[in-house]
């Protein structure tokens, strides 16, 4: 596929970094409240450490199956679900808020995805075991992590690789299971004082799976990625590290006509990282980077071919940098401030209505790339926390926001071979939608005796409409060759959220409690049915929350569980708010003696009456389709440390081969098979084995 570079993006990444850097100030440190976790060998209920922050070592082995991607992994954080398509690129859903209002940060990077009809959500590209650590910040509680998070930040982050002498640290696993599954994950470091070089690589295929009655599910995927970084740490406070990605994949969806037949991703990223300049400042932290993702769809690769031949071409490149600094203004207070700006070009090609594979992929190829969308972001942030004497602490911050997205297509749907099929084309070509938008929270979080902590905070959150909304139709539409551009009528989204909770920990028991309520001004609904889909505004109310608890019954035995609530209220319609999912509860119990292990994992779902039909989220279809049924899940685990640096693991999802299907689970393909308004199944029994070396 043919490479662009956009001439009016490049100074982010030349000569004007410079100027871009002299007005940046930086992303501080949180004090970080250490909290001891409860040991395991196979992660199967991740648990609260901190006031709305999960921590997780994606590492770890874990059940379900080993996450073979970003959105797969999240699933099992208490809070989060996910929008299935079939067996690969879900889109996460924390507390009920999906797309944009969760901000998806990768070694402090945000990209985005190329389709349009979110094919590839930025968790997408990531293969969790390539990071160290994976870090979940719940509601509008930090500023520090980008624009308009109204739900919440997810941190994909790797660790400082520095040596203190001459040697090398490797890691690498093996995971097999049904289905064909297969992935491979390798990585190599060698370093000395002065710096270090790494290296890696991933690769993850599954066929397709069948389902708890035997049924094949349209699924399959293939995915590889490599990675490197060159370091340079001439003392222990300093850190230059060049990094560089390269992907790509291929992946069946049941969900719809067409499949990802390329993934293709390139990342370049520059980062430099200085702590203890002087007394004032703590840490300094800059990061400038490119990322290109080049993606396409057809209906021919990956199954049987229609007579009619399409393939659709969509890119998307975007810069971005970040600078923040941390200061210690006090003896006991902290200040983060910072600034971080983006850039993005979206464009899109087509080859359709061909009689062969080789005619559209031709035709595709040839056919020149028509930007459709730009988008621009600069923030200026500011965080800061304050210790008291009595060991309780203030946390609060504040963001500033300008945004400008530019409306490049030249009509608002398109005939199969291309052609507009509106006669007046579209209505905002040209037109530049820009707004000002200010974020901010405050929180105050309480010693409970030395037992754990209490906290309340208040946050808000205005986020402008992403690409994914902005390309629908606005409400005043009639059909598809008269309607209108949703691209500028549609307002921010403002949420205002209070989150109350605590942590704690006392005689073999830890636990955590939260819950939120949310008043959300302007939420960006879409309607997918009856089409044309429409973009529109409403007024919204979400509350909910989530639990955890741990029981360690003896040295070796430890009893776990969590629970996860949402309940979305379209005060505009008078009507439950669509795509949010049922009440989830998990019970689990651990044995590990440090030598050998076993487990078992219980998921119970409830039944989810609250729908909105034909409303949803920003995935093609992603609309509520009905009611769902409620479905309960049992899966068994066990592990043999066959050596300090070795560890086998085995697992049984699904043990008793349910058939069952996620709420949040789109409708099959009409052209697969699948009847209409009938949810995709997840996979029956499955078994795997997972064989890892950490050196």
């Amino acid at each position: 596929m043919e490479r662009r570079c956009k001439q009016k993006l490049l100074p982010l990444l030349l000569g004007g970094s410079g100027m871009l850097f002299s007005t940046l100030t930086a992303q501080a440190e949180q004090p970080v409240k250490t909290v001891e976790l409860l040991d395991e060998v196979v992660v199967t209920a991740p648990m609260s450490d901190e006031p709305l922050t999960v921590r997780n070592n994606p590492k770890a082995p874990r059940q379900p199956i080993p996450a073979h991607d970003g959105s797969e992994y999240l699933k099992g954080v208490p809070g989060f679900s996910q929008i299935r398509k079939g067996g690969t690129d879900g889109d996460p859903v924390l507390r009920g808020m999906s797309g944009s209002r969760i901000n998806i940060l990768l070694d402090g990077q945000q990209i985005y995805g190329g389709c349009g009809n979110r094919m590839d959500p930025p968790t997408a590209y990531v293969f969790p075991e390539t990071y160290d650590q994976v870090t979940v910040i719940k509601g509008p509680q930090s500023v520090i992590n980008g624009a308009g998070s109204s739900a919440g930040a997810v941190l994909f982050e790797r660790k400082d690789k520095s040596f203190g002498q001459n040697g090398w640290k490797g890691y690498g696993s093996l995971t097999i299971g049904s289905a064909g599954r297969s992935d491979q994950v390798g990585n190599v470091t060698a370093g000395s004082q002065e710096g270090y070089v790494e290296v890696g690589g991933t690769r993850t295929q599954a066929n397709d799976y069948k389902d708890g009655s035997g049924q094949s599910v349209h699924s399959e995927y293939t995915r590889w990625s490599t990675h490197g970084a060159v370091g340079l740490t001439p003392n222990s406070d300093t850190l230059l590290e060049l990094s560089a990605i390269r992907s790509d994949g291929k992946a069946a969806y049941a969900d719809r006509s067409m499949d990802g037949s390329m993934f293709e991703r390139e990342n370049l990223a520059l980062k430099l990282i200085r702590k203890n300049i002087s007394p004032l400042v703590k840490k300094l932290d800059a990061q400038v980077y490119y990322n290109y993702v080049d993606h396409v769809m057809d209906n021919f690769t990956l199954r049987q071919s229609p007579e009619m031949r399409m393939a659709n071409n969509p890119d998307r490149q975007t810069v971005g940098a970040h600078l923040k600094s941390t200061l210690a203004v006090a003896e006991n207070a902290n200040l983060v401030l910072g600034v971080d700006a983006k850039q993005d070009v979206h464009t899109l090609r087509s080859g359709s209505s061909m009689m062969s594979a080789t005619a559209a992929e031709s035709a595709m190829l040839a056919a020149p790339r028509m930007e459709d969308a730009s988008f621009e972001q600069y923030g200026l942030f500011a965080e800061w926390n304050y210790l008291l004497s009595s060991g309780d602490m203030v946390i609060s911050g504040a963001r500033l926001d300008r945004h400008l997205a530019e409306d490049r297509r030249a009509c608002l749907s398109r005939d199969t071979d291309g052609t507009c099929l509106q006669t007046a084309g579209n209505n905002s070509l040209g037109a530049v939608d820009r707004s000002l938008l200010p974020s901010g929270f405050v929180r105050y979080e309480g010693q409970l005796g030395g037992h754990g902590i209490w906290y309340a905070g208040l946050g808000h959150a205005e986020r402008t409409a992403d690409y994914w909304e902005r390309m629908k139709f606005s409400p005043t539409t009639v059909d598809e060759t008269t309607g209108t551009s949703a691209f500028i009528t549609t307002d921010p989204e403002k949420t205002t959220q209070l989150d109350l909770g605590l942590n704690w920990k006392r005689d073999g028991w830890q636990g955590s409690v939260s819950g939120f309520y949310a008043k959300v001004e302007d939420y960006i609904l879409l309607r997918w049915f009856p089409a044309p889909t429409l973009t529109r505004n409403i007024e919204a109310t979400i509350m909910g929350g989530e639990a955890d608890l741990a029981y360690r019954a003896t040295d070796r035995v430890t009893l776990r569980s969590s629970l996860a609530y949402v309940r979305g209220e379209n005060e505009t319609d008078n009507k439950p708010l669509a795509q949010q999912p049922p009440l989830e509860f998990r019970l689990a119990a651990d044995y590990d003696d440090q030598t050998f292990s076993a487990g078992l994992l219980w998921r119970l779902v409830a039944e989810q009456t609250r729908v909105d039909v034909g409303s949803g989220n920003i995935v093609f279809g992603g609309a509520d389709i009905g009611e769902s049924r409620g479905f309960g899940v049992l899966s068994v685990n066990a592990g043999y440390r066959t050596s300090k640096e070795t560890k086998l693991t085995f697992g049984i999802d699904n043990l008793l081969d349910q058939t069952y299907a996620e709420h949040l689970s789109n409708d099959g393909s009409v052209g697969l098979g699948y009847p209409a308004d009938t949810r995709i199944h997840e996979p029956g029994r499955t078994i795997w084995a997972k064989f890892t070396v950490n050196m």
